[in-house]
């Protein structure tokens, strides 16, 4: 992980937490866009490998993936270049 991913506070960790535990997959996607935009794309991968998936039980972790799958997995850099 690297430096900058660290010195993210974990409020930014706290609405991709409630939206994936209210199953409210519009509002993770806003939330992640909000991150790209501010971080970048090199931070929410790091973010998302080291902070937030490992914070995910079975159950979330299963539906966020069928989340991606269903609509395709479109990458985060794509939906960058999209703004």
């Amino acid at each position: 992980m690297s430096e900058t991913t660290t010195q993210i506070p974990v409020s930014e960790l706290i609405p991709m937490l409630s939206a994936i535990s209210d199953r409210n997959w519009e509002r993770f996607k806003e939330v992640e866009n909000q991150f790209v935009a501010i971080h970048g794309v090199e931070a929410w991968e790091d973010f998302f490998a080291f902070r937030l998936k490992p914070a995910l039980d079975r159950e979330s972790d299963r539906w966020l993936l069928q989340q991606w799958c269903s609509e395709g997995i479109i990458s985060v850099k794509n939906v960058v270049n999209a703004l």
